[in-house]
């Protein structure tokens, strides 16, 4: 079995699991590591992952792939985290998921735009662009690329 017809294999097999606990699997990714393989899970949800929850979850995909052959005889390191800021935005829920950030998109027609995320469902994405909102269907765009700030324009500045 080939590297992507295995990451198919686990990613079929621990949809449910992560499912069950709330969580969407974003990626499956299984790279050569030496010896070893590391095998990296990346879940999210809309109300986002906890370390408590990536402890919990991390058992449970252990458990499934223990119970399985999908990762064969050679040893491999389990890693169960959350996306980091670099992943592109390309699903509907990762718009929804990215609302007050700011981003910067690639549309599909080629042209760019960078505005903060007022709204998104399963249809559509509406941007805060220089005060002024302008809605794209899904269809217009490409992918999209949450942007590192500082300090938000809703910071206040004070200590938590």
């Amino acid at each position: 079995m080939g590297a992507q017809g295995r990451e198919q294999r686990i990613a079929e097999l621990l949809e449910p699991v992560l499912a069950e606990a709330g969580l969407d699997l974003e990626a499956v990714e299984l790279t050569p590591a030496g010896k070893r393989r590391v095998l990296r899970v990346v879940v999210d949800s809309d109300s986002g992952v906890d370390l408590d929850t990536v402890g919990e979850v991390s058992q449970e995909v252990n458990t499934v792939l223990d119970d399985s052959d999908a990762m064969g005889e050679q040893p491999y390191v389990l890693e169960v985290t959350s996306p980091g800021v670099d992943r592109p935005l390309t699903q509907p829920r990762h718009w929804r998921r990215s609302r007050g950030r700011l981003v910067k998109v690639f549309l599909a027609d080629g042209g760019r735009v960078t505005g903060r995320v007022t709204d998104a469902d399963d249809e559509k994405v509406t941007l805060d662009v220089e005060g002024r909102p302008r809605t794209y269907a899904h269809e217009e765009l490409d992918k999209g690329k949450v942007q590192v700030e500082f300090h938000r324009p809703d910071d206040t500045g004070a200590a938590d």
